[in-house]
C-alpha cells in the first residue's frame, strides 16, 4: 500500500494545521490536545509551532528540533475514517 503524502502543510494558528496530501485529501487538524505535553513543549518556544514543515526525507510533518508527528493519524483524521480500518483495507496505490 502506498501512503499518500503530505503536499503541503502550514500552521494556520495556534495548534491548527492545514494539510493536504497528494490524493487531494486535505483540512485541518487540531493538535491543541498535545500542547504543552512532553517534547511538545517546544512549541510554545520562538513560536515554533508556525515552523512547521514538511521533513524531505521521511515525508512527516516537522518542526525545528526533529519533533515530528504521525502522518497516517493526521490522514484518517482529516478523511474521518478509524486507522485500523484504513491500514486494513486495500489501497489503489498513490503518488
Amino acid at each position: 500500500m502506498q501512503f499518500p503524502k503530505v503536499k503541503v502543510v502550514t500552521a494556520t494558528k495556534k495548534y491548527l494545521l492545514f494539510v493536504e496530501f497528494t490524493d487531494g485529501t486535505k483540512g485541518n487538524y487540531d493538535l491543541s490536545h498535545l500542547s504543552g505535553k512532553s517534547v511538545f513543549k517546544a512549541w510554545d518556544t520562538n513560536d515554533n509551532f508556525f515552523k512547521v514543515f514538511v521533513e524531505s526525507e521521511s515525508g512527516a510533518i516537522s518542526w525545528p528540533g526533529e519533533l515530528d508527528i504521525d502522518t497516517i493519524n493526521v490522514y484518517c483524521a482529516i478523511k474521518g475514517i478509524d486507522v485500523d480500518s484504513y491500514l486494513t483495507k486495500e489501497q489503489p496505490a498513490l503518488y
